[in-house]
């Protein structure tokens, strides 16, 4: 289970990349990409079909990002998700948000195994303040129904 301690170190690097950032503004990736930004973290999308998302150059892959970055946000397919831990494993970035969407338990074993201070099984945007009104009330109830982090 993921530790209050956990998400406050993750939240507290300010230079990520967010897998899985989707050219329309709906789609959770892009959401995640503009609220990060907004709320002052370096972020750098990553998604191999497009050159810019919301006027910021993109990037195909962690490999191609121009500087190191010190944690991942990954919103992708669990089958991708293997790969993008695969890549990160090796450039040595082991601090890694895994959205609802993305895990499986091959997921979660391959983190274990490799020792990534992981994240699942949480919105990254129910604890990056100042938090929206609809994630407000959305970690309140999970207060209350004690599925919050310690």
């Amino acid at each position: 289970m993921t530790s209050r301690t956990t998400i406050d170190n993750f939240l507290a690097q300010k230079k990520l990349a967010v897998v899985g950032v989707s050219r329309n503004k709906n789609k959770f990736g892009n959401i995640i990409f503009r609220l990060l930004k907004e709320r002052g973290y370096q972020v750098y999308p990553i998604n191999p079909n497009a050159e810019t998302i919301e006027g910021t150059q993109c990037y195909p892959s962690l490999e191609k990002l121009p500087e190191p970055v010190e944690g991942i946000v990954i919103n992708v397919p669990p089958g991708q998700t293997l790969e993008v831990l695969k890549s990160a494993l090796e450039l040595k970035l082991l601090r890694v948000w895994l959205q609802q969407g993305s895990e499986s338990n091959e997921v979660i074993s391959f983190c274990r195994m490799n020792e990534f201070e992981f994240i699942s099984g949480h919105c990254i945007l129910m604890f990056a303040e100042p938090v929206g009104f609809g994630h407000r009330i959305h970690r309140w109830l999970w207060k209350i129904l004690g599925k919050l982090p310690q």
